[in-house]
């Protein structure tokens, strides 16, 4: 029996129409592009309630009281019902959603927009989504089945796709392209369930459709905002009967018209479904699956479910109402005969090329690019087809306006010009034109034509020149003022590229994915004088599952990308090229559904420039977007700890610097004084990690730490090592301290001869300075152990003051650290800087004088009889000793000059310390000619001579008891500890 239809009648303005039922079916709901919500009694209801949502309203679903609209500003919105009070927001796209259902029991909501996404949100926590990509085209349409465990969308290029909701995985995906023009799937499903048709009175768009909840009716609407009614639709127990009556007569060409005729040879001729021949035996060979030339003979062939058919065969749909003891049937496409599957793993569709700062090329009001350097917008509406250029710094060049005339849908931007790039039509050959606004010249553009059948696919700028990739696998160089230079071949088809200074960064398809993997390849090549390939080709790593996202450089030019969950890698430099993760985006977004669209990164300072997309991928275009920072944080273990999150700022600290070396090696100018801050903060970091690893006694990691530290440092640590009575510490230290000393000589020979030239003092005599130091500690001590041993309270000896922890002024306490024997300037702790080397032939022989071992033995136990003879008066030092080894100890020639200058330097500053009047001085020494500094070395191997010794000490005599006893005690002190240190650094037995 037919179905009645009534009369339709006006409902919205023209424009698109969605229409639905309440859960009673008392009511009929629509919405349309006037922006409201309407609620009508019946067909005849000329009073109906009014509900404004927004500016327009593409789609509307009801259930259990909740009334879900798509409205224009890109989100779904949802209201009470029937008062429409608002009640918040579910979701957000880049762009409109065109279409939104709920499932059977009201908890979820589907929504498919045109930006080919589908998301799947939990009305009571809209935190909980789940997204579907896979469609190259917008979509249409969505519906869940009743089980809630598929879902099923249309998008506008006639295909159809099953997904699975739990694992988002796409299933079965027919493309139809018969009706390809059909906006709503339920349209599919009635072709499918009642082979005939009902078309419109007037011959307008059906854009919504909706079943009423007991069956036998459907609500439309049209495109121009009109309502009409079905009455009389078979029911569920009826489809069942004409299943089984179609079936035998096999009568289905009343089903498609002649205009369908031609639309089904199209769809059956796509390479993209090809018709195969019927397979007749079960072991006929493969040759024999063929693909058809033709259409079929009838419909019938193609629709018979019989054994001589790859058709269409009756699958049970769970869920749906049973009245003769058996389950619905539905006609659905499957294998007659059984072969075998397939199991390994599944190829993963390969992204496409993308322009990196760019926002999808389907949007009419779009970003073409944002960088470092400005923006450029797009637009391509039914009132303006233009193109938006807006620097950062109006200082580079004022904001431009120009018309599209091309098409281009491609674009770069630097501080030189503006690169444009359309793609090829059947007339039109791709074109890239380029605006360099710093010519100085009156011609300022320049145009040029690719090769026909080649399309430009990504672009990008650099200092001077421009590259176009295309889909010929090839990469064309041009200048910036438009001359043509060298051409290349890529392995692989392009993803993206990107440009900074002289640095070109190419991303291409190495390979097939598999298991949703994308197999990417990267290049990095320089474009200077001297040109080469710096990363040939190896892989670019990527989370699993992920896609590439944005790719280029950071402000100071260190390659770094980003996949699709947000994961930020940078190019380490002095890790062999690896690349390491600094930052997750996903780990600042409060909701699932909320992403970070980068659009800068920075090293110094350390920003993540990113502007954060509620409920969507893409930032819309007005207003503009405001920029959020976001900081870098690397994947460390137990960064809760205090010993994991310094491991993390040193290591973040070091790979943000490695601009500096590259920055330096290509001739650019670095920021001497950030570099310096960054090398502090990083010594810094390994002093307190070293004093962390004393205090829970790792003397082995404290060795470990001292390796990385610098030759200043390490001094540093053998004092906190000595003061915090770890000698054994002390003495390890002391000889890596001496190896790094070494080290820094024969690299500094090796780098150049006039170096040494110009320095003649080495960083060994600084070290004896320091085991001076380290030995005065030992015997302090040790006499403070004999005096609490014997009753008495632990002190210092007279003139040494309490020494503090040198970790102090890091860690903000109000003590200063004071260097030993001083009296006066408590903030200032002594830093050593390594000195001119000298020959390695010297360095070996002072070595080979320092471990000799005869006598320390015997020096040892003097200055241990020392120790015992002061007990009763602490503040006493023993002078003799010191007398004797400084008559025998050679000097250098610093020393020599010391002794004679001291007084001109005290003389200059007064209240100059011990460690003061040593660092002056050597900064004075290093300020002579290297003839001078020649003679007072060679004066100083005179003065060894004992016997010359002992007769200018006579004829000197006179002059020393002139000096003051504070002088005396000042030139003699390390000298004496000098050589007690050199006894206990290697006979600690």
């Amino acid at each position: 029996m037919p179905c009645e239809r009534k009369p339709m009648r006006y409902g919205h303005s023209e424009g698109h129409t969605d229409v639905c039922f309440d859960d009673e079916g008392k009511c009929v709901v629509t919405c349309g592009s006037d922006g409201d919500v309407r609620i009508w009694e019946s067909l005849d209801d000329d009073d109906p309630k009014s509900i404004n949502v927004g500016e327009k309203v593409y789609s509307v679903a009801l259930k259990n009281g909740k009334l879900v609209t798509a409205v224009s500003n890109n989100t779904v919105q949802i209201h009470t019902f029937p008062e429409g009070d608002p009640d918040g927001i579910l979701t957000r796209f880049t762009t409109n959603a065109n279409h939104v259902t709920f499932n059977s029991s009201g908890s979820r909501v589907a929504a498919g927009s045109s930006d080919f996404i589908v998301k799947i949100v939990e009305v009571v926590d809209s935190s909980q989504q789940k997204t579907l990509r896979g469609h190259d085209a917008p979509i249409l349409s969505v519906a869940l089945d009743p089980s809630d465990e598929f879902l099923a969308s249309s998008s506008c290029d006639g295909s159809v796709t099953v997904w699975s909701i739990e694992s988002q995985v796409r299933g079965l995906m027919v493309t139809l392209q018969v009706i390809s023009d059909c906006i709503v799937c339920a349209v599919m499903m009635l072709l499918i369930l009642y082979y005939y048709r009902q078309k419109h009175e007037k011959g307008f768009t059906v854009c919504g459709m909706a079943w009423h909840p007991s069956g036998g009716r459907i609500a439309y609407t049209d495109t121009e905002g009109c309502l009409g009614l079905l009455e009389g639709v078979p029911s569920s127990s009826s489809t069942v009967q004409s299943t089984k009556v179609t079936k035998e007569t096999h009568d289905y060409d009343d089903l498609f018209d002649e205009d369908d005729d031609r639309g089904l040879d199209e769809g059956m001729s796509d390479s993209r479904s090809p018709v195969k021949k019927p397979i007749m035996e079960e072991d006929d060979d493969d040759d024999d699956l063929m693909p058809a030339t033709g259409r079929p003979r009838n419909r019938g062939s193609f629709l018979d479910d019989d054994d001589n058919s790859q058709g269409m065969s009756c699958v049970k749909l769970d869920g749906v109402p049973e009245e003769d003891g058996s389950s619905a049937i539905l006609p659905a496409v499957g294998p007659a005969v059984s072969r075998p599957v397939y199991e390994g793993p599944m190829p993963t569709q390969p992204q496409r090329a993308f322009q990196p700062g760019s926002t999808p090329v389907h949007l009419m009001h779009r970003f073409m690019v944002w960088n470092s350097v400005g923006i450029v917008r797009g637009y391509n509406d039914d009132q303006d087809n233009a193109i938006d250029v807006e620097f950062h710094d109006t200082a580079i060049h004022h904001a431009m306006h120009l018309t599209n005339t091309l098409g281009h849908t491609m674009a770069d931007l630097s501080q030189e010009a503006v690169l444009l790039a359309c793609e090829g039509t059947e007339e039109l050959a791709s074109k890239i034109q380029c605006l360099h606004f710093s010519c100085w010249d009156t011609h300022k553009d320049w145009i040029v034509d690719l090769p026909k059948g080649e399309d430009v696919r990504t672009l990008c700028l650099g200092q001077g020149w421009a590259a176009v990739a295309t889909s010929a696998l090839m990469v064309r160089l041009f200048s910036v003022g438009g001359v043509q230079k060298e051409i290349f071949s890529l392995p692989g088809a392009v993803v993206c590229m990107a440009g900074h200074g002289e640095q070109l960064l190419i991303v291409y398809h190495r390979g097939t994915g598999f298991d949703g993997d994308q197999a990417l390849g990267i290049q990095l090549l320089q474009l200077g004088h001297k040109r080469r390939q710096v990363i040939h080709g190896e892989p670019l790593p990527l989370s699993r599952k992920s896609y590439l996202a944005w790719m280029g450089f950071t402000e100071e030019g260190t390659p770094c990308c980003i996949d699709s969950e947000g994961v930020v890698r940078m190019l380490n430099r002095t890790l062999g090229n690896m690349w390491t993760p600094v930052c997750n985006t996903r780990d600042s977004c409060k909701s699932k559904s909320d992403h970070y669209w980068v659009v800068g990164v920075h090293e110094n300072p350390q920003q993540l420039r990113c502007i954060p997309c509620k409920g969507a991928r893409y930032p819309p275009t007005l207003p503009r977007p405001a920029v959020a920072v976001l900081p870098f944080n690397l994947p460390y273990c137990q960064t809760t700890t205090e010993k994991g999150q310094m491991e993390e700022q040193y290591w973040r600290s070091v790979l943000f610097q490695n601009h500096y070396g590259f920055l330096s090696s290509s001739g650019y100018e670095i920021d001497s004084e950030g570099q310096s801050r960054a090398e502090k903060e990083q010594q810094e970091l390994l002093m307190k990690m070293f004093a962390l690893s004393c205090k829970l006694e790792r003397e082995f990691r404290c060795v470990e730490l001292a390796e990385i530290m610098t030759h200043s440092v390490v001094t540093l640590a053998i004092r906190y090592a000595s003061r915090s009575r770890r000698m054994a510490l002390a003495q390890r230290l002391s000889e890596l301290a001496l190896e790094k000393a070494s080290q820094i000589q024969e690299e500094e020979q090796e780098e150049e001869e006039p170096a040494y030239q110009r320095l003649i003092c080495s960083s060994f005599e600084e070290m004896k300075l320091l085991l001076n130091f380290v030995f005065q500690e030992y015997l302090i001590n040790i006499f403070k152990l004999q005096v609490s041993g014997a009753g008495k309270s632990s002190s210092s000896p007279a003139g040494q003051p309490r020494t503090t922890n040198v970790l102090d002024s890091m860690t903000m306490s109000n003590r200063k650290p004071a260097p030993l024997g001083s009296t006066s300037k408590q903030g200032k702790a002594p830093v050593l800087k390594p000195l001119a080397p000298k020959p390695k032939s010297k360095t070996q022989a002072t070595l080979l004088q320092m471990s000799a071992s005869k006598g320390n033995s015997k020096k040892l136990e003097d200055s241990q009889s020392e120790a015992e003879k002061v007990k009763p008066a602490p503040a006493a030092t023993p002078p003799a000793s010191a007398e004797n080894i400084e008559n025998r100890k050679p000097k250098t020639g610093f020393q020599l000059w010391l002794e004679e200058n001291r007084k001109s330097i005290l003389a200059d500053s007064p209240d100059f310390e011990e460690m003061d009047v040593i660092k002056e001085g050597m900064g004075r020494f290093r300020t002579l000619s290297a003839e001078e500094r020649l003679n007072w070395t060679e004066r100083a191997k005179g003065d060894s001579d004992p016997k010359k010794r002992k007769r200018e000490d006579e004829e000197g005599q006179v002059d020393e008891q002139t000096e003051s006893d504070e002088g005396r005690t000042k030139k003699k002190k390390p000298l004496d500890t000098s050589a007690k240190l050199s006894a206990f650094a290697f006979n600690k037995e």
